[in-house]
């Protein structure tokens, strides 16, 4: 096992964005990754990056077995000359951690002045003497080529002469016109064999958010505190507002954090105005100095404001002081900035060869699969393919929230349904980019016609007339299946808002099932915390026959495979093996030798009760002969209540991550959304619509 230690070269060199893409990385590789500060500046709790990761990968860590010290008693030790005393001390606490870890991603003092004398050259020993392998990190921010090019040669230098093991480097925040430039010229001051990564800067991760203000001037919220994004919207610039009414209206821009004494009512509610109106730029938020708060006939007026997404933030420091600390507050990620979390692990992604990276540090793969695990292999295996998905459901928040962070990882390429002025109005109130993302209107699109033509063609003889047709492709299910069924689309993921059958009727109609395929049927991934499992069919068929049992085996053991789990298919049962009787039992006994028929090769067995299928010693005695008993990977349930019911029980009580229902058997992916369900939820949804649709059949035949 080796362990990493990301180490920065320089105050503001972006650190957490590399920690952020090495802590994903290593948590596809191993189930339980521990994460360590040598320092902290003050408490655990209140270090920014601990908090970060800790939050986000659900470390199972008490927060005291995460750092090795405060800055205060590091700065103490050091200046009464026990620096082996200090290096003991965090290396006591680093190997607590190391035992109960199977890799251990350590981040390195933050330059922030608390531990001047300790800083990279102690970095550089702490790694040495923690056995761990180096990333040295380098500020690439306002610097010119030759300048981080002095300082790549400098730090290299440096880890030589002091001994580091360096793994590689990465240069952050680096122009994107000098990207090919550096590249080739930094060869010429390190070895060839060394690896440096440059990552171009991020107007969204170099400017401070609202929330990131707050924290870091420990604001009181006055309004949009929980307000859905409030706190992830980014400051662009900061204008102290000292002038009347119309002066003070020639500064505003797009993204400024407005600070103004709080009894400055008329600047309050101009600010509120200007947001909300058409002819003005778009406001971060008011930061309102000096303690005062605004009178309380404002404060109604301000509560009654539906329109208004202006967060409003209140400091007892005086205006010139606020200002001058706003100034100073440097870019950070916050752990419920899901937006800058998703635009660092995109950018982190974009530019580091991860399968050769991940080669490199996987040296000891644990078998085991958690959730997180798999949710990062779903979106690298989405990624290596780009598809083409389509979401009717463009108006609504968590759609349009999936739809950025999609973008900014680089899943998918995006196509949203809906009247393009109010999608684009309302993500400009939720302060989202999406830019890259398609945006079409059913109703007045020029492919209307040809979608109705292609319709009435395929359902004229269940009575569809042409004017039938063009009315229903108004609606965006039927656009969206459409779009898939010409090719325009490889795959659709609906159902945040509309019912399942309004979902998947267009698709039965038009797409129907593969070849070989006799019915649709769906599968839940039931992520534990060490392995995943493939439940069907949970969602669609609530009594299937012999045969459809059979039909939903094979195809739920095809899409197991495809997402990377190895097929021990379960038909599950109340009796296993012989043991039992009934029309029950009999109709499970009859669907195992269909599939065995049909799929000779596929490792399948039953009728098998639940814990005979997961439980080694129980398989021992009831089917000790059984390949898949002790061992299944894929459960068959015999019904939709006994499955529904299964998959919820064990999401409940076991805390399992269940991602589905996925729609399996039709000849092009359309997948259906929980109305209850969340961002990430869509997110890891279109993510599998992708790769269902990387590996779609050729196409469908008239």
């Amino acid at each position: 096992m080796q362990n990493l230690y990301i180490a920065g070269a320089g105050s503001g060199s972006g650190k957490s964005v590399v920690v952020l893409g090495f802590m994903d990385l290593l948590c596809a590789v191993h189930r339980r990754v521990g994460f360590f500060r040598p320092i902290v500046s003050q408490t655990v709790e209140e270090d920014q990056l601990t908090t970060l990761i800790r939050t986000r990968y659900n470390l199972p860590f008490p927060p005291e077995m995460l750092y090795g010290c405060t800055a205060q008693l590091a700065s103490e030790l050091v200046a009464t000359g026990h620096y082996d005393e200090l290096l003991k001390l965090i290396l006591n606490k680093f190997k607590i951690l190391e035992e109960a870890c199977d890799q251990v991603l350590a981040a390195g003092t933050d330059f922030d002045g608390l531990v001047p004398s300790l800083e990279f050259d102690f970095n550089v020993a702490l790694a040495n003497n923690m056995g761990c392998t180096i990333v040295a990190v380098l500020k690439g921010f306002k610097r010119s080529p030759q300048e981080t090019l002095h300082a790549l040669q400098l730090a290299h230098e440096s880890m030589i002469d002091r001994g580091g093991d360096l793994l590689a480097t990465v240069v952050n925040g680096v122009n994107p016109d000098q990207l090919e430039l550096l590249q080739r010229r930094a060869r010429d001051v390190i070895p060839v064999t060394e690896t440096v990564y440059l990552l171009p800067e991020s107007t969204t991760l170099s400017q401070p958010t609202v929330g990131e203000i707050a924290k870091q001037l420990k604001a009181t919220w006055l309004f949009g505190e929980g307000d859905s994004g409030s706190g992830s919207q980014v400051v662009t610039n900061y204008k102290v507002a000292a002038m009347e009414i119309p002066d003070f209206l020639n500064y505003v821009e797009d993204g400024c954090l407005i600070i103004a004494p709080g009894d400055r009512s008329d600047i309050i509610l101009a600010t509120l105005t200007a947001d909300v109106s058409t002819a003005f730029p778009r406001v971060s938020g008011l930061l309102l100095t000096g303690g005062l708060q605004p009178a309380p006939n404002v404060m109604r007026l301000i509560e009654g404001l539906r329109r208004s997404k202006v967060v409003i933030l209140s400091v007892p420091t005086d205006t010139f002081t606020t200002a001058l600390r706003v100034n100073r507050i440097e870019s950070t990620i916050l752990a419920d900035d899901e937006r800058k979390i998703a635009n660092a692990l995109g950018l982190f992604e974009r530019h580091v060869d991860i399968p050769d990276l991940k080669q490199r540090i996987s040296k000891h793969s644990s078998h085991r699969v958690t959730p997180l695990m798999f949710e990062y292999e779903l979106i690298q295996q989405a990624k290596s393919k780009r598809q083409r998905i389509v979401l009717p459901e463009g108006s609504d928040e968590r759609v349009l929230r999936a739809a950025e962070i999609l973008i900014l990882r680089g899943v998918a390429d995006l196509i949203l349904l809906g009247d393009p002025d109010k999608i684009q109005r309302r993500a400009g109130e939720l302060g989202l980019q999406l830019d890259p993302i398609t945006i079409i209107d059913p109703v007045v699109s020029p492919k209307r016609d040809e979608y109705a033509a292609m319709y009435h063609h395929l359902r004229q003889h269940k009575g569809i007339s042409a004017q039938m047709a063009y009315d229903a492709l108004a609606d965006v299910s039927y656009f969206a299946t459409l779009m898939v069924y010409n090719g325009d689309a490889d795959g659709m993921v609906s159902g945040a808002i509309h019912t399942t059958q309004h979902t998947i009727r267009p698709s039965l109609e038009t797409i129907k099932t593969r070849p070989g395929v006799k019915l649709v049927s769906s599968v839940f991934f039931m992520c534990l915390s060490d392995r995943v499992l493939v439940y069907g069919d949970c969602a669609v068929n609530p009594n299937p026959n012999a045969e459809q049992l059979a039909d939903i085996a094979i195809t739920s053991a095809t899409t197991a495979a495809a997402f990377g789990v190895e097929p021990r298919v379960a038909m599950l049962s109340y009796s296993t093996g012989t043991s039992g009787t009934g029309a029950d039992v009999e109709r499970v006994r009859e669907a195992v030798q269909i599939a065995r028929q049909r799929a000779p090769e596929l490792k399948l067995d039953g009728p098998i009760q639940y814990d005979a299928a997961v439980d080694a010693s129980v398989a021992r005695s009831k089917m000790p002969d059984s390949e898949v008993a002790g061992k299944a990977t894929v459960f068959i349930f015999p019904d939709l209540n006994t499955g529904n019911n299964t998959y919820k029980a064990v999401q409940r009580s076991a805390g399992a991550v269940a991602i589905g229902p996925v729609l399996q058997g039709l000849n092009k992916p359309v997948n259906d959304l929980s109305r209850g369900c969340t961002v990430t939820d869509i997110v890891n949804t279109v993510a599998i619509t992708a790769v269902q649709a990387q590996q779609q059949q050729p196409p469908i035949a008239e």
